[in-house]
């Protein structure tokens, strides 16, 4: 792939490392997250078995788009070792995907929420535009603010967590081989930050933030069980 020229011809501003300033900038939208009733719902077990079906659904509607997007960082990037990165973690989203249909999520039967297809279509249209950095900084708060719940969530469940109702959900995401996934993505927006120029990087931080929203958007329309209002 031909290299983003505004990463080479822009002056780089001395910026902390990306990931931290990101992280921090989103902290607002964190702690909405943890306050979103569909998560503390999560924790507690008593969120109800239609609210959580519904979401499953919209999440594999997301999926299957978002896989196709990770496929498309495979095929922008231009190191070997973040073309079998991507192209891995595509795989596995697929592979998701499948097993939530395999788990009675009838997909014919499931339209796309605004809120799904509007954070799909950001996504697509970051894949369309063609920078990597950016469409690897958009596509990042999907692996570490996943990852950081489910973390978080297993430290409070605790012990608790064999007989909990959704504690395959909060597994997978607390799972070791899921957080050396996220630590590989958060790697690679790091170089990709290092090696751009203000405006790039710019775009790379406005990508970051605006994929955190939609994950507040996304779990938020799952509680509220999110329809087309006409």
């Amino acid at each position: 792939m031909t290299p983003d020229p505004t990463e080479a011809a822009e002056p780089r501003r001395r910026w902390a490392q990306f990931s931290t300033l990101a992280w921090e900038r989103i902290e607002p939208i964190r702690t909405a997250i943890d306050q979103l009733p569909f998560v503390t719902g999560l924790e507690s077990g008593t969120l109800d078995r239609q609210r959580f079906r519904y979401y499953l659904g919209q999440d594999a509607r997301y999926l299957f788009s978002y896989g196709r997007v990770l496929a498309a960082a495979a095929a922008q990037a231009s190191s070997a070792d973040d073309v079998l990165f991507w192209a891995t973690a595509a795989r596995t989203t697929f592979v998701v995907e499948r097993e939530l249909h395999a788990a009675h999520v009838d997909l014919d039967a499931t339209a796309a929420s605004p809120t799904c297809l509007g954070y799909s279509a950001y996504l697509q249209s970051l894949a369309g535009e063609g920078s990597y950095p950016v469409l690897a900084a958009g596509v990042l708060p999907c692996f570490w603010i996943y990852q950081d719940v489910g973390e978080r969530l297993l430290q409070r469940v605790g012990t608790g967590l064999d007989t909990h109702p959704y504690r395959d959900w909060i597994s997978a995401y607390a799972d070791p081989d899921f957080a050396e996934a996220t630590t590989g993505a958060i790697g690679i927006v790091d170089r990709l930050a290092s090696r751009a120029g203000d405006a790039v990087q710019d775009r790379m931080m406005a990508a970051f933030v605006t994929a955190s929203r939609y994950e507040w958007m996304f779990w938020d329309a799952a509680w509220r069980m999110e329809d087309w209002p006409i």
